[in-house]
């Protein structure tokens, strides 16, 4: 359509689009789809080794609880942290695969979480877990 102006008064809108400019770039796209998407098809196949996955089914937890006052709980049972060593390698000898689970109160003492977790790794424990509180 063309703009038919009588003396400067535009009296019809102009109504055209220019498409070419977004078919250049739809093409331009289309090209890199083309090029790129063989390169991820392509896979690097790898002869990967098989595993026997002999589990002795779930892990045995231990809690370990620390409360504001310092003192430490093993399953519930109050503990002086001298024990907690032989507590521990005696419960890593019943199952290598022993789990303990520290949970700390709140308003605990940051040394004293860091002491217990130290004292923890000591007694040879290799697989620790924070329990925590979710946030609502």
């Amino acid at each position: 359509m063309s703009i038919h102006s009588n003396g400067g008064n535009h009296e019809h809108p102009l109504s055209e689009i220019n498409v070419t400019p977004l078919v250049d770039v739809m093409l331009v796209l289309l090209v890199i789809f083309i090029i790129v998407a063989p390169v991820f098809s392509q896979a690097i196949r790898v002869d990967l080794p098989v595993a026997s996955a002999e589990s002795s089914g779930d892990p045995v937890v231990v809690d370990l609880t620390l409360d504001q006052q310092g003192a430490l709980y093993l399953n519930s049972e109050l503990l002086q942290r001298e024990q907690l060593a032989p507590q521990l390698q005696q419960k890593i000898a019943e199952d290598q695969a022993l789990v303990v689970r520290i949970s700390a109160d709140g308003a605990a003492n940051y040394q004293s979480v860091a002491e217990l977790l130290s004292l923890v790794q000591a007694s040879g424990v290799s697989r620790i877990a924070f329990a925590t509180q979710s946030i609502q």
